[in-house]
């Protein structure tokens, strides 16, 4: 089913990325909506685009920050979620799942952050276990949490 004129479904494929500094404090943005969710950085693979594509977009999208493939630690692993109800209005009809990609990124702790002030408010680095009760997605949480596993 094609999406209504002027409209693009979003594709129920997406990334995370977890941007952390040497000391293992986490890099959180505040979202627009809901006000008061924190995250990583995510967002939704466009057409033609890799993960390792949208990573790197979404990372200079929401901080700012310019990065290239080798900066980014790619995972390997997907996590598959239901899409909240608020936000499946964005999909083709039927969709109830999305397939994230998990990255993550080491920068210096003074690296500057510029917010895309259409998508997050504010931003906060924290020590790991915090940002991991601070996030409000569990793929977010186990991510984190996964970082500073001991090996």
């Amino acid at each position: 089913m094609s999406a209504p004129f002027g409209k693009e479904w979003k594709r129920p494929e997406s990334v995370l990325i977890v941007i952390h500094n040497p000391a293992f404090d986490i890099l959180l943005l505040e979202r627009v909506s809901p006000p008061g969710a924190w995250q990583s950085v995510t967002g939704s693979l466009e057409d033609g685009e890799t993960p390792l594509q949208t990573a790197i977009r979404e990372v200079f999208e929401e901080t700012g920050i310019d990065v290239t493939a080798p900066m980014l630690h790619d995972w390997h692993t997907q996590n598959r979620f239901e899409i909240r109800a608020e936000w499946r209005a964005r999909y083709a009809p039927g969709v109830t799942h999305n397939d994230e990609h998990v990255f993550s990124l080491c920068i210096a702790a003074d690296a500057p952050v510029t917010l895309a002030p259409a998508e997050h408010t504010a931003y906060i680095w924290l020590p790991a276990i915090e940002a991991a009760a601070r996030v409000f997605s569990w793929t977010n949480r186990d991510a984190i949490l996964r970082l500073i596993e001991p090996i």
